[in-house]
This record gives C-alpha cells, structure tokens and sequence, in this order.
C-alpha cells in the first residue's frame, strides 16, 4: 500500500509541476504529449489512429486533441496520399515552434521530479518499466 500511495501521490506531483509549465504555452499534456509524437515521426506526420495507438488514447480523444491542436495552428490533417481512409496529422511550424518553447520550459522543472540525481532516475525508470512490461503495456 505504502508503494501504490507514493506512487499515485508522485503522480499528483508530477502532473501539477508538467500542467503548470505548460499553461502559459497554451497546452495540456495530451497536447503536448501528441506533438511530441508527431516530432518523432520520421516523416513529420503520423495517421490518426496510429497517434490514439501510440499515446493509447480511445479516438475519440484523438479527434479531440487534434482538433485542438489545429484549431492553435500547431498541426494539420492532410489526407495520405494512398489510402483515402486514412487522414494524416502534420506537426506545422508553429506546433514546432511552440513544442520546442514548452519542452524547455518542463525540462527547466527536471518534469516535476525533485530530489533525484540522474543514476536515481534511470533506475526508478528501470523499476517502472518492468511494472508496465509485466502488465503487458508494451508490444
């Protein structure tokens, strides 16, 4: 019980530290979350139900996300170009920029995690992944 509270209330911390960062960018963290998937995309665009895969997020959600995202100008549906169900989302230069401004601005904050030195967060890192790989989190 002692792990799942600090676990949960690390959480809490977290999101307070990475949700007050990105405010004044004019983002959340499931926006910014998808346009950090969308810089990491070899060819600057991702189909949108690859995106709700990635970030495992229903596409409802998505759709949502990225509705946003174009209406701030920072993404935009493209239809790909040989599959005509398929729509793609396309990081613009704006969304580049504003990414780069945000991604600073939470690094700056080390993400919220206070009181750990590097060696420290690689093994949290190490023990956290063998939870999610034993829950069947990753493929």
């Amino acid at each position: 019980m002692a792990a799942v509270t600090n676990v949960m209330r690390v959480q809490q911390i977290l999101q307070a530290t990475v949700d007050e960062r990105l405010k004044p960018h004019g983002l959340t963290f499931a926006r910014y979350e998808a346009l950090v998937l969308l810089s990491f995309s070899q060819r600057g665009s991702l189909p949108m139900r690859m995106m709700g895969e990635r970030l495992q997020l229903h596409p409802t959600s998505i759709t949502n996300i990225v509705d946003r995202l174009e209406s701030d100008g920072l993404a935009r549906r493209l239809p790909h170009p040989t599959d005509r169900r398929t729509t793609l989302v396309e990081l613009t230069e704006a969304g580049r920029a504003r990414l780069l401004d945000a991604t600073t601005a939470v690094t700056r904050a080390d993400f919220g995690f206070v009181g750990l030195d590097d060696h420290q967060l690689r093994e949290l890192s190490t023990l956290l992944t063998k939870v999610r790989r034993a829950a069947g989190d990753f493929a």
